[in-house]
């Protein structure tokens, strides 16, 4: 191309021939793509209208331009319909009859939109699309007929019934035939199947069906499978009763066909038609079949495995009621085995894609076949099979285990411990698409594995999920799946409503954090700051807030890189939507607002951007002060800001700034405001439950000691009080019990026991009698009546030892001693119930403080409520007054025109005065001058006269 710059290689016997060189130096390059004489047929007259634009490249034009006609023959027809179907569509007709493949195409898709958008009226012209459409259908290329065997069935929907019956079904009867060929007698079953559900049932059943029985024994099996997937339409077309005389039989029948895609299309219709199947046809035809596939299934081929394992679960759902302990164990141990088919053996290698996809099918049936089993079953009958398939070697079936997983935890509720070492495995998988499908519901797994699971803390399995979790997103992190990554984010949120915040901060804050100031992919980082502040918000602990808010400061607001600092504002834009207004204001609008002294132009411009969102979480008169600093933020960017971008914003910004109204009424609040007090109705009620937790960790803390003092000095003031209450009976009892002492002094001195028993059962007496004088008013009424009992047989024990022999003495001792040792059991039974009721005294002063904070809350809340009722009150009060200015105002503006008028009134009077006094002094003038003319006419005679005179 260029000679004069294009060196040549020097001449030799290794180098090019110089002659070739100049030959392809010298050869005519073409400039253009397109000769005159094809530009010339490619050029239309501009002053043609679009019809006749459209005729003219139909008949003369090119392949291209001829199937760009076609494709805009819908809006041909939608700008002169009439014109466009008289002379555009019969040419098109025309230049269909053996058009090229790509030409049949954009007729069939043009004229599929025609007859489905309701562009033209259907009784018009629609025999002249069907012509068109039943002309090319039986097309020798297989593609071309496809589409339009796909118009024809699409267009099937808007046609009517009448047109239907005289332009499909007449045809259809004819092409049924053995004589036609098969793709006819195929097109022929797709018919049939989707003009069924446009009759009733009786003409479908006295029509359709016997051409489909017909169609259902073509000896060829292309034929027979087409139409077994059409018998399913049918049968819902024709009604439960009609379906188990007419087609159920016919489908049992092909069942049993020798070709095993023949039975594998019967036996899906049978499956999907179970729910229109009675008991006594569920039991007699359904369960025979069923059986009958899962003996010989692995023996027969690899087709039918696969159909079972795709509706394995729906067969156990809908046969439950209908088997036998037998034959439950017989689908279980198919199951299993499906489970495990083409995995690789000591002997055997592994198979093909067909045995992965039929694994994959067993893990959507996973759901099914646990409430098939019951939960309680689980570990016996399916979680080997579930951990095979939770770690098979295809990446395919540990995906689809991953999608299933959410589902089965749900299903085994408390049992969920059993699947946690499979949650492990699929959290540390290798791939990242069994974590991408994990990740999907990753957030109802966690909900029922941690709300559910009470196992979690033993053998570290809670510590080794959180590992899991945090060495998932490590992984997807260090990838270049953000997409991903942003997701599991976004599903780590829901750790902060089912773990304490010490955890969370202790093991996902740190790597929160290091994902916002390292991660560059900005999707990830907003996210991320998103689920901060979700673990920010339900952290109930004051000091772990308080260094997190610390370290935002110093990591982001306040950082070295402008890119942390952007980061810090992306926060404040994400808290704002987290947080209430009030919490969101006290903590982080200062921060932001500082950040308009910031060297970087782009912190400004994003500052100048989040200003609104500021201003609008500003509520006054509370947040005076913020919306002093807020203002004088907005003038130091109108006075020295230089950047003209930030400028730009900025003014812009003000004007946003001065539609919001701070001030507004409680009547024109929006959703977002009520939406606003809910949340910081739940941040009171956490910063309750924090108080709460830390009273009870104080009242734990509290010595033992003062707790008991506390107890004893309640029963003394309360014995104090029985005491006064009973004094009568307590000086009775008080006698008895002298008189018992020394009667036992006495007949232990004569008996014959041991002397070391003695003293024994003397303190213990003792101890009786200090006890039931210092026992306290928490005593009921029934003890009272036990220790008068017991007061008179010790009466009745002393009286009758008074008058007893010396031997009888012996005797009546031994039983004292026995009634003394009974005295002491029932004398720890007092201190057992003591000791209750002290239990007791302290539940009650817990419940009593509890109600007391209760009844404090109660107060505050009723004290919230007076305060909003009174502001409410005084914007009433603001809204009448500011009418009332507006009518004072009107008032002024009435009273100076009023003014007005009476001066205006004024002038003219005075003009009316003026303008009669002009006319007096005309008057006066006027009789002046006449009387003037008077005495000149009267001294015209005198003079005349005196003249002749």
């Amino acid at each position: 191309m260029f000679p004069g710059r294009m060196p040549l290689s020097p001449p030799g016997p290794a180098g090019p021939d110089p002659e070739l060189e100049l030959a392809f130096i010298e050869r005519p390059i073409r400039r253009s793509l397109k000769t005159a004489e094809e530009i010339d047929q490619l050029t239309v007259d501009e002053d043609l209208n679009d019809i006749e634009r459209a005729i003219y490249l139909l008949s003369v034009g090119q392949e291209v331009q001829k199937a760009c006609i076609i494709s805009n023959l819908p809006t041909l027809v939608r700008q002169n319909p009439a014109e466009t179907f008289r002379r555009v569509v019969p040419k098109v007709r025309e230049v269909l009859t053996g058009a090229a493949p790509e030409i049949q195409l954009a007729a069939a898709t043009s004229l599929l939109t025609i007859l489905q958008d309701d562009i033209i009226l259907i009784h018009t012209h629609t025999f002249s699309i069907l012509k068109t459409v039943l002309l090319h259908m039986n097309h020798r290329d297989p593609v071309v007929s496809g589409a339009w065997l796909e118009t024809l069935l699409l267009a099937i929907d808007a046609l009517p019934k009448d047109t239907i019956r005289q332009e499909v079904l007449n045809p259809l009867l004819y092409q049924s035939q053995l004589s036609q060929s098969v793709q006819g007698r195929l097109t022929s079953c797709r018919i049939l199947g989707k003009v069924a559900c446009k009759f009733d049932s009786l003409m479908v059943k006295t029509e359709l069906v016997p051409l489909a029985r017909s169609l259902c024994q073509d000896p060829e099996s292309e034929v027979r499978v087409c139409m077994c997937r059409q018998m399913e339409i049918i049968a819902r077309a024709v009604g439960v009763d009609d379906t188990r005389t007419e087609v159920l039989p016919e489908l049992a029948e092909l069942a049993g066909d020798e070709e095993s895609s023949v039975r594998v299309a019967a036996f899906d219709s049978i499956i999907n038609l179970m729910e229109m199947l009675d008991s006594e046809d569920r039991l007699n035809v359904l369960v025979p079949m069923v059986m009958a596939v899962c003996d010989g299934s692995s023996q027969v081929d690899e087709a039918v495995m696969l159909s079972l394992s795709f509706q394995f679960g729906k067969l156990c759902s809908g046969l439950a009621g209908f088997l036998s302990d037998e034959q439950k164990c017989v689908l279980l141990q198919k199951f299993r085995v499906l489970c495990v088919s083409g995995l690789p053996t000591e002997g055997n290698p592994a198979d093909g894609t067909k045995s992965a996809l039929i694994r994959s099918n067993c893990c959507y049936n996973l759901p099914a076949m646990v409430v098939f089993v019951e939960s309680i079953h689980f570990l016996s009958d399916l979680y080997l099979p579930f951990s095979s398939l939770c770690s098979d070697p295809e990446v395919s079936v540990r995906q689809s285990a991953a999608s299933s997983f959410h589902q089965v935890v749900k299903l085994l509720g408390s049992n969920v411990y059993l699947v946690h070492k499979e949650l492990l495995s699929l959290l540390q998988d290798e791939a990242l698409e069994v974590l991408d499908a994990l990740s999907n519901q990753l957030d109802e797994t966690l909900e029922v594995v941690l709300s559910r699971g009470e196992n979690l803390t033993l053998d570290n399995k809670l510590s080794e999920l959180l590992s899991a979790l945090l060495s998932a997103e490590q992984k997807v992190g260090s990838s270049l799946r953000w997409r991903l990554h942003e997701k599991l984010l976004q599903r780590y949120r829901c750790l902060a409503r089912l773990l304490p915040g010490q955890l969370l901060h202790q093991s996902f804050c740190p790597r929160i954090f290091i994902i916002l100031t390292t991660n560059k992919v900005l999707p990830v980082q907003k996210e991320a700051a998103r689920t901060f502040c979700t673990f920010l918000r339900y952290n109930r602990k004051q000091e772990q807030r308080q260094e997190m808010m610390e370290r935002l400061f110093r990591d982001l607001a306040q950082g070295h890189s402008y890119w942390n600092r952007l980061r810090f504002l992306d926060v404040c834009e994400v808290a704002a939507e987290v947080f209430s207004r009030k919490y969101f204001s006290k903590h982080l609008v200062i921060p932001a607002l500082e950040l308009v002294h910031d060297p970087v132009a782009n912190v400004r411009y994003k500052l100048c951007q989040l200003l609104p969102q500021l201003r609008s979480s500003l509520r006054l008169p509370a947040d005076k002060l913020l919306l002093q600093k807020l203002d004088l933020c907005v003038q130091k960017f109108l006075c020295e800001e230089k950047d003209k971008d930030v400028v730009a914003t900025i003014r812009k910004t003000v004007l946003e700034l001065d539609k919001l109204d701070l001030t507004e009424p409680f009547h024109k609040r929006h959703d977002w405001d009520f939406l606003d007090q809910k949340k910081e109705k739940e941040e009171m009620l956490l910063l309750e439950m924090e108080h709460l937790e830390r009273q009870q960790n104080d009242g734990i803390r509290i010595p033992n000691n003062h707790t008991e003092r506390k107890r004893r000095d309640n029963k003394t003031s309360l014995s104090i009080t029985k005491s006064m209450s009973m004094s009568s009976s307590t000086s009775a009892s008080s006698s008895s019990k002298e008189m018992r002492r020394s009667k036992l002094s006495r007949s232990r001195s004569l008996s014959s026991q041991p002397p070391t028993s003695k003293p024994v059962h003397s303190e213990k007496s003792q101890k009786v009698k200090d006890l039931g004088s210092s026992s306290g008013l928490g005593k009921s009424s029934t003890m009272s009546t036990k220790d008068d009992s017991v007061r008179a047989a010790h009466f009745t024990l002393t009286t009758q030892s008074t008058s007893s022999m010396p031997v009888l003495i012996r005797s009546n001792t031994t039983s004292l001693l026995d009634r003394a040792s009974i005295l002491d059991q029932k004398d720890h039974r007092i201190r057992t119930l003591d000791h209750r009721t002290s239990n007791m005294d302290h539940r009650n002063n817990m419940m009593e403080y509890r109600t007391s904070n209760l009844d404090q809350r109660d107060f505050r809340t009723s004290i919230l409520d007076q305060r909003e009722h009174r502001t409410s009150t005084l914007d009433k009060r603001d809204f009448r007054t500011s009418i009332l200015d507006q009518r004072e105002h009107r008032t002024s503006t009435l009273d100076k025109r009023d003014f007005r008028t009476s001066i205006l009134d004024q002038r003219e009077h005075r003009t009316s005065t003026l303008g009669q006094r002009s006319k007096t002094m005309d008057h006066g003038y006027g009789t002046s001058d006449s009387q003037s003319k008077k005495l000149s006419i009267n001294r015209k005679p005198s003079s005349f006269q005196s003249g002749r005179d």
